[in-house]
């Protein structure tokens, strides 16, 4: 590639610039996802571990250098020990950028008023069910712990699949667009002692699921028949079908989460 000047004898090509410009651009987007979490902090003693390994290398300071290879070692696995939940907030919010939305389907307003008409049917029976509706971060590994369905969203399908004493009765369903994806899977279960002395499993998932991703999570409980609604870590309980429809409306449009970044 044609040089376009020097540094003292080291030649400077236009590729040298592009690859310079584009990791700084990386290095830059990666440092402010993590704006605000422990694991910046973390990255940083990280990064001057880095630094003293190379001046340890370059002054050929054998003993230092094997220290700090090691201490190196640990502290990457201990990075991604620990700070499991920044690291997945981080992932997530590459995941909502515009670059991978136009890779995941959001549900229409014809399949919320399905959820709704569903969620009705199955509270006025007291039938339990839990309903993840999935939006741009993919639920894929909480699909793959269930059964796979794959059918075209309607609120009989939905409220069958919930009937007691079926064998998909058990877990979660998963919606992506106007599909119903899986049933009888597994959510991961809310950590928060706020809602872990006061709920029960069914909800617990629900709002467990929507701490690891944007999906917002329907719940009707089978003791009272009461909707909930479940998104980013927080449950609204005692719901109406009426302000059900609305809550879904505004999540499913993104006005939410404009808001959110205000």
């Amino acid at each position: 590639m044609l040089t376009l000047f020097h540094i003292y004898f080291i030649p400077v090509t236009l590729g040298d610039i592009i690859d310079i410009i584009f990791v700084a651009a990386v290095i830059y987007a990666v440092l402010a996802l993590m704006e605000g979490t422990r694991a910046r902090s973390m990255l940083s003693g990280l990064a001057l571990l880095l630094l003293l390994a190379f001046i340890a290398y370059w002054l050929d300071l054998k003993t230092v250098a094997w220290v700090i290879r090691r201490l190196g070692t640990v502290w990457v696995i201990a990075f991604l020990v620990v700070f499991q939940p920044e690291l997945r907030e981080i992932l997530t919010r590459i995941g909502n950028s515009r670059i991978f939305k136009m890779f995941s389907e959001e549900p229409t307003f014809r399949t919320v008023d399905d959820i709704v008409i569903a969620a009705k049917i199955l509270s006025e029976g007291q039938v339990g069910a839990l309903i993840a509706i999935q939006r741009q971060v993919l639920l894929d590994d909480v699909i793959s712990t269930g059964k796979a369905i794959g059918a075209k969203m309607s609120p009989e399908l939905l409220a069958t699949i919930f009937a007691p004493h079926t064998p998909l009765h058990d877990g979660g369903v998963v919606i992506a667009g106007d599909k119903i994806v899986a049933a009888a899977c597994e959510f991961p279960m809310t950590e928060n002692p706020r809602y872990r002395k006061i709920l029960g499993m069914r909800h617990r998932a629900a709002v467990g699921l929507t701490e690891h991703s944007d999906a917002a999570v329907v719940v009707v409980s089978e003791e009272t028949g009461a909707i909930s609604l479940a998104i980013r870590g927080f449950l609204r309980r005692q719901l109406t079908t009426d302000t059900l429809k609305r809550l879904l409306e505004v999540i499913m449009s993104g006005k939410q989460d404009k808001k959110r970044s205000k």
